[in-house]
């Protein structure tokens, strides 16, 4: 595999809490332009991975290597500056902010007016103010919430919400979109949505980090898939064969099967 054909590499990394290996030397490397799964049962250290990789945790041994540089992203906005945006096990929206508002949030790293334009209100800022606006309408249409662009988050249905949460990560022009258990909560007929939306990130050209507990929707939506269990990657292949793997079997099941 080329360099250019690898957006993110880990290396060896570990984080440890107290006694605890929540990661001990996981490695993995994930292609551009692919969707890839990161699965495991409950604790088996998948969002403390996403955590170190965006730079709400640092990992106690091991490192990053993000489009051929070494991540140094040691505060989740550095993470979001070099192109890796997220969204969250727990919802994070601001609830008190419109759907449309909460996505130009999304768009703040990638503007330049400043207290003095935000004080003089001159040409170049209100020029940019309206770019961010126009962007945060395409973002909504293109997850399919623009109905509700002026409605609180708070007020949101649970899928709307985490489509808007998709909507703000995409507002930073990731390179590399970590969605962290998008589906949970949903109904069959919002899975199916969800489905066909990552798809359509991906083909527009973002690369997809997905943790997802619904191994039925992984199977069908990624191309390689890692499994952790206490902290170690136990198995990293394609779905057909990860699916077979009799570590992966007993991970989830407490033994094997035939």
């Amino acid at each position: 595999m080329s360099e250019h054909q690898v957006l993110l590499e880990a290396h060896d990394v570990a984080k440890h809490f107290g006694g605890v290996k929540a990661l001990h030397d996981v490695s993995l490397t994930i292609r551009r332009g692919e969707i890839y799964g990161l699965i495991g049962p409950n604790g088996a250290g998948k969002t403390t991975f996403f955590n170190c990789l965006t730079g709400l945790y640092k990992n106690e041994s091991g490192h990053f290597i993000f489009d051929g540089l070494r991540l140094a992203a040691d505060a989740p906005h550095k993470a979001a500056e070099v192109g890796i945006a997220r969204t969250f096990q727990n919802i994070r929206l601001f609830g008190n902010m419109t759907a449309i508002e909460n996505v130009m949030v999304g768009r703040h790293l990638r503007t330049h007016a400043g207290v003095f334009g935000a004080i003089s209100r001159n040409s170049a800022t209100r020029t940019e103010e309206a770019a961010i606006t126009r962007r945060a309408e395409e973002l909504l249409h293109y997850v399919g919430i623009h109905e509700r662009a002026h409605d609180y988050a708070k007020h949101l249905s649970y899928g709307d919400q985490r489509r808007l949460e998709i909507a703000r990560a995409l507002a930073t022009e990731p390179k590399l979109l970590a969605l962290d258990e998008p589906a949970a909560g949903m109904n069959g007929t919002e899975t199916e949505a969800l489905r066909l939306l990552v798809e359509g990130i991906c083909r527009d050209g973002v690369t997809v980090l997905l943790i997802e507990h619904d191994v039925k929707l992984v199977m069908g939506l990624c191309g390689r898939v890692a499994v952790l269990d206490y902290g170690e990657k136990i198995c990293e292949d394609v779905p057909a064969v990860v699916q077979k793997d009799p570590r992966v079997v007993e991970a989830y099941l407490g033994g094997s099967v035939a």
